[in-house]
C-alpha cells in the first residue's frame, strides 16, 4: 500500500503554541484546585474540579486543540462525535482518581506511584481513544515502540504532577509547575502522533462524523466557560485566603495532619 505524507503543523506553529499555553492554563488551575482541597472542608468539591482543569482544559483541550493542526494532504478527516466526549470524560475521570488517590491516601510512597501509573495509562488511553475517533478514507498503524513510549512520558507526566500536587505551595512555584506540565502534556502527544502512519486503501469511501472545525466552536466555547468560572472559583478562594490571618492553620488541627500528609511525600 502507498504510504501517504502526514503533516502535524499544517497551521505552523500556533496550534502547538496555543495548545501548550492552554494546557498550561489547566494545569496552574487544577493545581490551584488541589492546593485547596487539602485544607477546605469541601475537599470533594475541589478535587472534581480540580479533574476538570487539569484533566479537560489541561490534558483534553491540548490534545483536541493539537489535532486541528494534523491533516493528511488531499484527504478528509472527520471525528466521531461520541467518542470524543468519550475521550474527555476519560482524561477528566483518570485525573480525579489520580487526586483522589494522592490528597486522601497516604503514605505518599505508594499513593504517589499508584496514582501516576492510573493517571498516566489514562491520560494515554484519553489519546489514543480520541485518535481513533479520527475517521478518514486512509488506513492508520502505529508503531508500537514509539507508542510505549508515549505511555512512559503519559506516566511520568502524570506522576510529576502529582508530585507537584503534594509539594507546591505558592503561587509563582504553581506557575512554574504548569511550565513543566504543559511541555509533557505536549510531549506526550506528539510523540504519540509521531507513532502513527497512513496508508492507502485500495478501497475509497467518504469518511464520516464532524468535520474538525465545526467540533472546535462549541467545545471551545464550552470549554471557555468552564475555565472562566474556575478562574473566578480559584480567585475568590485566593482572596478569602490571603484576607485570612492564618489561613489553612485551624483547619489543619481538625483535620490532624492530614493536611500535611501529601507534603511530607
Amino acid at each position: 500500500m502507498l504510504k501517504l505524507e502526514l503533516d502535524h503543523f499544517t497551521f505552523g506553529w500556533i496550534v502547538p503554541t496555543l495548545a501548550y499555553a492552554m494546557s498550561v492554563v489547566g494545569s496552574i488551575l487544577g493545581l490551584r484546585c488541589t492546593v485547596h482541597a487539602r485544607a477546605s472542608r469541601w475537599r470533594e468539591g475541589w478535587l472534581a474540579a480540580g479533574a476538570v482543569a487539569l484533566g479537560g482544559a489541561g490534558i483534553w483541550t491540548m490534545h483536541f486543540t493539537a489535532m486541528l493542526g494534523f491533516s493528511i494532504p488531499g484527504k478528509r478527516i472527520r471525528y466521531d462525535v461520541p467518542m470524543t466526549a468519550l475521550s474527555a470524560v476519560v482524561a477528566i475521570v483518570v485525573v480525579w482518581l489520580g487526586l483522589a488517590i494522592v490528597v486522601r491516601g497516604r503514605p505518599a510512597s505508594l499513593t504517589l506511584p499508584l496514582g501516576g501509573a492510573i493517571t498516566g495509562c489514562g491520560v494515554a488511553a484519553m489519546h489514543y481513544i480520541g485518535m481513533d475517533a479520527m475517521n478518514t478514507n486512509v488506513s492508520m498503524e502505529y508503531n508500537p515502540a514509539l507508542v510505549a513510549v508515549s505511555v512512559v512520558i503519559a506516566v511520568v507526566a502524570s506522576t510529576a504532577a502529582l508530585w507537584f500536587v503534594g509539594h507546591v505551595h505558592g503561587f509563582g512555584a504553581t506557575i512554574g509547575a504548569a511550565l513543566i506540565m504543559g511541555l509533557a502534556v505536549s510531549g506526550m502527544h506528539y510523540t504519540g502522533m509521531a507513532s502513527m502512519s497512513a496508508h492507502q486503501r485500495d478501497h475509497i469511501s467518504t469518511p464520516v462524523g464532524a468535520e474538525p472545525f465545526l467540533m472546535f466552536l462549541p467545545v471551545i466555547l464550552a470549554i471557555t466557560l468552564i475555565t472562566m468560572v474556575l478562574i473566578i472559583l480559584v480567585g475568590v478562594a485566593e482572596i478569602d485566603e490571603a484576607n485570612s490571618p492564618h489561613p489553612h492553620r485551624g483547619r489543619d488541627r481538625r483535620s490532624g495532619h492530614r493536611a500535611g500528609t501529601v507534603g511530607k511525600g
